[in-house]
């Protein structure tokens, strides 16, 4: 048995019509409340992060207040690290004159004595990483005097040379006071390597 439809054709399809409508309003409502939760979601993660970045500013500004308190104990510890540096220059090649005194009285033979004696040295600046080898010249001694015989000033001479520190004596002149007389004034000099300076002048103790 088959059916019959007996509704005119404009009423079919203003039935169709109607369905595909339906469909089509669906499907648009559908949509846009997928459109809306993906809005609603959007919006949330950018609530977070809007929370996120305020909390952080929060901190970092909470941060820059404990290293604004700090600066000024940075500020201090430059300033000590400016006066230990200026405090090492002033001490560099420092020697030790009275220890020098020492020494000369240790080598002079007996058979003479000084009238004039002078000792410099030649302040510099460290360099970092610079190599620092005991050849390093850093200033010299003179000495004047009277000496019995050429034979006591050549001790001398060498007796100079076996101080720390000393090296490269020379003789500047050795005059007779009288013919035959074998008393003779002198004059010599030396010069005085880093090994000659203090520990403090070699950079070894801090000031």
């Amino acid at each position: 048995m088959s059916n019959v439809n007996l509704l005119p054709p404009e009423l079919r399809q203003r039935q169709a019509l109607r369905r595909t409508t339906s469909l089509v309003v669906a499907a648009g409502l559908a949509v846009l409340a997928l459109i809306g939760a993906f809005y609603f979601l959007q919006v949330q993660r950018l609530s977070d992060a809007q929370s996120d970045l305020e909390a952080q500013e929060a901190l970092n500004q909470e941060l820059q207040g404990q290293i604004n308190d700090l600066q000024q104990f940075a500020d201090l510890q430059a300033e000590l690290a400016g006066k230990q540096a200026l405090l090492s220059s002033l001490f560099v090649n420092e020697v030790s004159w009275s220890g020098a005194l020492l020494d000369v009285s240790r080598v002079i033979p007996d058979a003479s004595y000084l009238t004039n004696l002078t000792g410099q040295i030649t302040a510099t600046a460290p360099v970092e990483d610079a190599p620092e080898t005991p050849t390093t010249l850093i200033g010299n001694m003179t000495f004047s005097g009277v000496a019995r015989e050429t034979e006591t000033i050549a001790v001398w001479i060498t007796r100079l040379e076996q101080v720390r520190g000393w090296v490269n004596a020379w003789v500047n002149s050795a005059q007779e006071s009288a013919p035959f007389s074998g008393i003779y004034t002198f004059s010599n000099g030396l010069d005085l390597t880093s090994e000659a300076a203090t520990a403090r002048g070699q950079g070894q103790v801090t000031p």
